[in-house]
């Protein structure tokens, strides 16, 4: 009889599972358990930002505010942004920090809290407002991240969450962008928690500078549509959709027994 080799009908070394599968289920798992190591750490984070010095911010603002312009032409709204901040700091703020107002030529209507009390103010919010009230109110807010150390808490865990999926993927992985994108997800909740507690902040800041909380929302309705995260976008931005914030800023007015009041004009 000749011998005819033939591969065996069954392999018991290969298990009949769909690769496709295997690739989907241990994709899900790395994912979870990045996202459990991510938010370990920012727990970390939130410990260990309390206890930053002040000194210690001052010195690493510097990698953040260097390459800031400083434009001559700028110098006068920059003037009242420092004296409006310096108002709020003085009478209502009594924060650890020596806030510095930086302008900035950019058409977004936004502001932002630097480490080191670097407040920056696009051109493009500026000229939004029409009121000093609306401007303290915008102010105020920054200043409420700095009292709750927010620009630490999120600077830190942008950092973990940058450093941990370039480690185990690298700076150009596919995969690492697709789980970057996932893991941010968990820290634009926590954005977004700062940012109405920052609003709370600054309608208390209006109500001691002003004795009223005139303006308090004006800046929230102007903010473009493009700006708006919308009804369902508001998951997946750092801010809170405008309808939300406008009022919960109108139901604080009322719990807390404050009134509104006449607007002081710009005057710069």
């Amino acid at each position: 009889m000749k011998y005819i080799p033939r591969l065996p009908s069954q392999n018991i070394n290969v298990t009949a599972t769909s690769t496709i599968k295997e690739l989907f289920l241990l994709t899900g798992a790395l994912a979870v358990i990045l996202t459990g190591i991510y938010l370990l750490l920012g727990l970390a984070v939130d410990f260990f930002v309390p206890r930053i010095s002040i000194d210690f911010e001052k010195k690493i603002s510097s990698l953040f505010i260097r390459g800031i312009p400083s434009l001559p032409s700028f110098k006068k709204k920059r003037i009242y942004l420092q004296t409006l901040v310096n108002r709020l700091q003085t009478k209502c703020g009594n924060l650890p920090y020596q806030l510095k107002v930086h302008l900035v030529k950019d058409d977004r209507c936004n502001a932002m809290a630097y480490p080191g009390g670097h407040i920056i103010v696009f051109t493009g919010l500026f000229n939004a407002v029409s009121s000093e009230n609306e401007l303290a109110s915008v102010l105020g807010h920054e200043m409420g991240h700095y009292a709750n150390r927010d620009h630490l808490r999120g600077l830190g865990r942008a950092l973990i969450l940058t450093s941990v999926s370039v480690l185990v993927f690298g700076p150009d992985s596919r995969v690492n962008n697709f789980l970057l994108e996932l893991l941010n997800l968990t820290n634009l909740s926590f954005s977004r928690k700062q940012e109405l507690w920052a609003d709370e902040y600054a309608l208390m800041r209006l109500q001691c500078l002003y004795g009223h909380v005139g303006g308090a929302a004006d800046f929230l309705i102007k903010i473009p549509k493009a700006q708006d995260p919308g009804r369902f976008g508001h998951y997946f931005s750092t801010h809170p959709e405008n309808r939300r914030r406008i009022e919960r800023v109108k139901t604080l007015i009322r719990q807390k027994g404050l009134r509104n009041g006449p607007k002081s004009p710009l005057s710069f």
